[in-house]
């Protein structure tokens, strides 16, 4: 009996696709504009939408062990690859010693550390109404940037960045989905959208704001423009992921069941795009004629890394048990 939403794994599918494209041509984008501002595009709405989406699934958080299970889920794993990372940095950065320090989270990490907090923090904002929730976690969020320690420490300055697209997702119905995947929904969005991507090649800011991991110092100032700046990068996040999920297939499509598998994709890929950063890839494929190569990469990268083999063999660190393992060690004893 089918329990899984489609809609749902189609576009975690979409959104891991995209996470990898970023990160691959995040080498290129200061030599080429075309790079950097497809890169500033999709930055806009591929990790709100998936912090969106993860908050419309925290609406258990309430329910007995629910913290025991996601601190399971996400800390453990957090810490197995903050190790492996490590040394993996250290082996082909050729770094002078290996730098293990739980607290600041290696390269795409902080999602997990985030993730983690986003669900306890559920705890204290829906014991107000909606929209004061929502209210306080923006300013939060805003406010956050005048704080020079929120940085990448424990993820601080994205936890509080990124919340209030948590706390819209976990706000969310699925009718609220079906409303936004409308047809008039979905021409809006894709006009939205192409509004978006055609602005940037005019609009110069630095990229870094979408990241939402530093104070405002590190961009050179600390006034009221700042606060300005957050809350218009808020305004163009909010409505560019919701514009990208309006745009999402809701029946099952051939790359569905794809989508169970982002977290193996997510916690993997860095290992195959620091390689290729590490490789001769970064001299010959540095023009804007390459992203049909980066674009096809990415899906080749999610394809490998979501297949039954590498879920088979990463099981036990990623998800802490063996049973695909394990199923296919009794089928090898039965051949």
């Amino acid at each position: 009996m089918k329990t899984r939403d489609s809609y749902f794994d189609n576009a975690k599918f979409l959104l891991i696709i995209l996470v990898v494209f970023g990160h691959l041509i995040r080498s290129f984008i200061d030599n080429n504009e075309v790079m950097l501002h497809i890169y500033k595009f999709i930055y806009t709405f591929h990790m709100p939408a998936f912090i969106l989406v993860s908050g419309y699934f925290a609406k258990g958080f309430r329910k007995k062990g629910y913290v025991g299970k996601i601190a399971k889920k996400l800390i453990v794993p957090y810490l197995i690859f903050q190790g492996i990372y490590s040394v993996y940095y250290y082996l082909i950065q050729k770094q002078d010693k290996i730098e293990l320090n739980p607290l600041d989270p290696q390269w795409s990490l902080w999602f997990l550390l985030s993730l983690f907090f986003w669900n306890l923090m559920l705890f204290l904002f829906t014991k107000t109404n909606l929209k004061t929730a929502l209210a306080f976690s923006f300013l939060l969020g805003i406010g956050i940037g005048y704080v020079d320690f929120a940085n990448n420490f424990l993820s601080i300055g994205r936890t509080f960045v990124f919340f209030p697209l948590f706390l819209i997702g976990y706000y969310m119905k699925r009718d609220h989905f079906y409303k936004l995947t409308s047809v008039k929904g979905r021409t809006i969005s894709i006009l939205f959208l192409t509004f978006t991507f055609s602005m940037y090649f005019f609009l110069q800011f630095d990229f870094e704001w979408l990241f939402g991991s530093k104070p405002y110092s590190a961009f050179g100032q600390e006034i009221a423009a700042s606060a300005l700046i957050r809350s218009s990068f808020y305004v163009m996040t909010v409505a560019s992921t919701l514009s990208f999920l309006a745009i999402v297939p809701q029946r099952e499509a051939f790359f569905t069941s794809w989508g169970t598998r982002t977290f193996y994709v997510y916690l993997l890929h860095g290992f195959i795009i620091n390689g290729i950063r590490s490789s001769p890839a970064v001299e010959w494929l540095d023009d804007y004629q390459s992203i049909a190569i980066y674009a096809a990469a990415a899906i080749i990268v999610t394809f490998l890394l979501s297949s039954n083999f590498v879920k088979t063999w990463t099981e036990p660190m990623i998800e802490l048990r063996a049973t695909s393992l394990k199923r296919k060690w009794k089928s090898l004893q039965q051949t």
